[in-house]
């Protein structure tokens, strides 16, 4: 019912403002200069992307923070870009701090894929006597998927915790224990909702992915596809930037809604 709620609200709460996607169609802008310098000089533009990608790190914990003090105002009526610069002035460090954290987590699952990925390749690649290659692999192969499951699980529970920072004006620890308490007490619902939403993320990803590959040359030439002109470039990254906004402005919405109908603090039922 929450999952049923949220989704019936967010199209109304955008109609009112579409100044929500003022912000993500800013942030979107970003990629058009990687994907355009993707189709002149790759090497380049993995450059660029490395530095952008830096940067977001501390730029999104604001974006975020704004975004959802938009949404959460645009479900009870209107909203402004004040109140994107407001809210992310005031929830930036708290933000940013719980953001670090997934960051750091993230760091840490990636050493251990790596650290895992030895005796992978060790019982692969050497000729080892007795089947042990096969006992390293599957051992591996079971950690491999422990370490994943176990962060699917963390992701899975604290990913409220901007919407708790943010709605609930919660520290960064606060926002993160919250978000875990409020998932705990609603599973099924939270389960649902991030079912639905995995599959918008991925219905995006394979079309940004599909643009990244059109507008590559060593990926065209490899794939044998047509090799797109400078204009064909510049239009395709638009149009991702506007399909992004779109993306990002409904989900931005969407997220706040179906948080609000299962935080106790909030008790938005509507």
């Amino acid at each position: 019912m929450a999952v049923l709620n949220a989704l019936r609200r967010t199209p109304g709460a955008l109609q009112r403002n579409p100044v929500l996607f003022v912000p993500i169609l800013v942030l979107m802008l970003f990629q058009v200069p990687q994907l355009v310098l993707q189709s002149i000089n790759p090497l380049l533009a993995s450059v660029v992307s490395l530095g952008f990608s830096l940067v977001f790190v501390f730029v999104m914990p604001f974006f975020q923070a704004g975004v959802i003090g938009m949404a959460d105002e645009a479900l009870d009526g209107r909203t402004s870009l004040e109140s994107f610069l407001r809210e992310g002035k005031a929830n930036y460090v708290s933000v940013l701090v719980a953001y670090l954290v997934l960051v750091a987590v993230n760091f840490a699952i990636g050493f251990a894929a790596f650290i895992m990925a030895i005796p992978i390749g060790f019982a692969v690649f050497s000729d080892l006597r007795g089947g042990v290659g096969i006992a390293v692999l599957a051992i591996a192969g079971l950690i491999a998927v422990v370490v994943v499951l176990a962060y699917l699980l963390f992701v899975f529970f604290i990913q409220f915790y901007g919407q708790a920072i943010v709605i609930d004006d919660l520290t960064a620890v606060d926002g993160l224990k919250h978000s875990y308490a409020v998932v705990r007490v609603h599973l099924a619902s939270t389960l649902g909702y991030t079912v639905l939403v995995g599959v918008f993320g991925a219905v995006a990803g394979g079309v940004f992915g599909v643009a990244s590959i059109l507008v590559s040359p060593r990926t065209t030439a490899v794939l044998s596809l047509p090799q797109l002109s400078m204009v064909s470039t510049i239009g395709v990254a638009l149009l991702i930037v506007v399909l992004g906004a779109l993306f990002g402005g409904f989900f931005g919405v969407y997220s706040v809604a179906f948080y609000r109908t299962i935080d106790p603090g909030v008790a938005d039922g509507a």
